[in-house]
């Protein structure tokens, strides 16, 4: 019994760190602009749109205009009702491990210009609210 718990165990661990290690892994197609370098970035990037993965509740209660929000849970089901794999995202969430997994889902439908500002998204609204991009299913 000793020898059947050390094994269950060990293979939690492993499971346990794996999973771990993949959370803190960095997802291939997103890179990290600075809150200041988005509106450049958008100039550029005519086709960008900035995807809000954060639960509607805390949407509603602060958003930046022109921001998408599909909370992270819909969307791997409801990202075609809003965005295109020819389009750029930009990745606003309110944790690392919702950004990573936000890209990590768009990154699986075919996504390649993906997005996130470093830092604090509500210390960066005032920056990201003054930059223009296309709303949910503006052509």
């Amino acid at each position: 019994m000793n020898m059947m718990f050390r094994m269950l165990l060990s293979i939690v661990i492993a499971f346990s760190i794996v999973r771990f290690l993949r959370s803190a892994w960095p997802v291939r197609s997103l890179s990290y602009v600075e809150a200041r370098d988005v509106r450049e970035l958008a100039d550029q990037t005519l086709d960008m749109k900035m995807l809000d993965v954060r639960d509607a509740v805390d949407y509603e209660k602060d958003s930046i205009r022109g921001s998408i929000n599909i909370s992270i849970g819909r969307l791997a089901y409801v990202w075609q009702h809003c965005l295109s794999t020819d389009d750029s995202v930009l990745i606003l969430a309110d944790s690392y491990y919702k950004r990573n997994k936000a890209a990590r889902i768009l990154y699986k439908q075919g996504f390649r210009k993906l997005y996130a500002v470093n830092g604090d998204l509500l210390g960066n609204k005032r920056t990201l609210s003054d930059i223009s991009v296309k709303g949910c299913c503006e052509g």
